[in-house]
């Protein structure tokens, strides 16, 4: 999917683009043979969110401030260049003013400077890591990252459960507002997701979106979409929401009580369920319950393998990883509905713990998850056809991460912890 507000590079932004697929380019692969396995250099943090890639070589890691927030003082976050390899900073940016604190975002632009949004303040870098401009966002909220839209406007918005979503959208040279803030019908927690020039907000109980009309240089409510997806008082509102193109998939059950992990931190009685939209026809959505246990809970999204045909969702509280086959789609499915998508399990792994963004290698077939015992944090690669896995190594991480991985440049990938950063390699037979 082309995402032209974005650099060209293997993964330039969160979930590797707007559409959040979490899908590394078919130039990436770990290739793990028979006999190999897993190798992990990691660092401490300050609660790490991210890393981006940039040009050949440039890796940037965004890192904030946590402590100050259980006193109640505004936060701040920190942008690194670092080593690709060693993990090392090589240079830094001054600490870039934030407030209320979550994790954020960060992306380097079409036009070559780094965007990050951090609490309640939206920056411009450059790739050196100097601070350009400074945007203080509407709300005293913390904003939850954002997109680049393909004509190179950055929208972001408020989270909360709460008080109604608020689009603020940024022009990428001027850093200053490109048109007037757009009031949502509900408040939002999950992230934003686009495709081309459309925004989806995932709210608290409903999906819709906007879309840019460049006559009147303005995000504009498309009103004849929008999707009720939550019509159940045991079910609390769904994360993030991945496009594939045709539907939007989205998982259920975002309310929890996480500290430290994810483990039996659901906080409903229903189990969470994996979410289907249509794009074409919003009040066609289908719903499937993930592990079907009670108080089963997530923070993030989906993966789907979009040439495998292939859906892979969580319960991160129940320890529960699964995936579908899309065996029927609107175009082929003979059915009296028909914009129903068939699925049918494909494989589960009980007991695992997963809870971060996930990582698709898609030319080996490689799906990067974590797994989290009791203080102690793994990485674990499966083959997505079968779930097999082929290879695991500890982060060294002590808390669960919820974050975000990333592709390297070496044929690895960087996964983020919350209090570390791992770079995760092949260590060849014999080694």
């Amino acid at each position: 999917m082309q995402n032209s507000g974005y650099f060209d590079s293997p993964w330039p932004g969160e979930d590797a683009g707007p559409a959040r697929l979490q899908t590394a380019p078919l130039t990436c692969a770990l290739n793990i043979e028979a006999g190999a396995s897993l190798q992990a250099t990691s660092r401490r943090t300050q609660m790490s969110t991210m890393t981006v890639l940039g040009a050949p070589g440039e890796v940037f890691l965004l890192t904030h401030s946590v402590l100050r927030s259980h006193l109640g003082f505004s936060t701040s976050a920190t942008v690194s260049l670092i080593d690709p390899i060693t993990l090392k900073t090589i240079r830094q940016s001054i600490p870039l003013s934030g407030g209320p604190m979550w994790p954020g975002g960060m992306a380097v632009h079409a036009n070559g400077s780094l965007i990050v949004v951090y609490g309640r303040y939206a920056h411009k870098l450059d790739r050196q890591c100097n601070l350009l401009k400074s945007y203080l966002l509407p709300i005293h909220e913390a904003y939850n990252s954002f997109v680049v839209l393909d004509n190179g406007l950055i929208v972001t918005k408020n989270l909360s459960d709460s008080t109604q979503a608020q689009l603020t959208t940024l022009h990428p040279e001027s850093f200053k507002s490109a048109c007037n803030d757009v009031i949502c019908p509900e408040a939002s927690i999950a992230r934003l997701s686009a495709i081309g020039n459309t925004v989806y907000v995932v709210g608290v109980s409903r999906v819709w979106r906007y879309h840019w009309h460049e006559a009147s240089q303005r995000l504009v409510r498309d009103t004849t979409w929008q999707c009720h997806y939550l019509q159940n008082a045991s079910q609390s509102y769904a994360w993030d929401m991945v496009i594939d193109g045709d539907n939007g998939w989205l998982m259920d059950n975002g309310q929890h009580n996480y500290k430290m992990s994810m483990l039996g931190a659901g906080q409903n009685k229903a189990a969470n369920r994996l979410i289907r939209i249509s794009l074409k026809q919003s009040d066609s959505f289908q719903t499937w319950p993930v592990s079907g246990l009670p108080f089963g809970s997530i923070t993030n999204p989906p993966l789907v393998d979009v040439a495998r045909r292939i859906v892979v969702g969580f319960d991160s509280a129940n320890q529960h990883l699964k995936a579908w086959r899309i065996i029927a789609t609107p175009d082929l499915a003979d059915s009296t509905d028909s914009s129903d998508v068939q699925l049918e399990d494909l494989w589960q792994l009980p007991e695992m713990g997963t809870a971060s963004h996930l990582l698709l290698f898609p030319s080996s077939g490689e799906l990067c998850v974590n797994d989290y015992k009791r203080f102690n944090e793994q990485v674990v690669v499966l083959d997505i056809e079968t779930g097999q896995e082929k290879s695991r190594v500890s982060t060294g991480g002590w808390m669960q991460g919820v974050v975000f991985p990333s592709t390297g440049w070496h044929n690895d990938f960087y996964w983020c912890s919350m209090d570390r950063l791992t770079r995760v390699f092949k260590l060849a037979p014999n080694n």
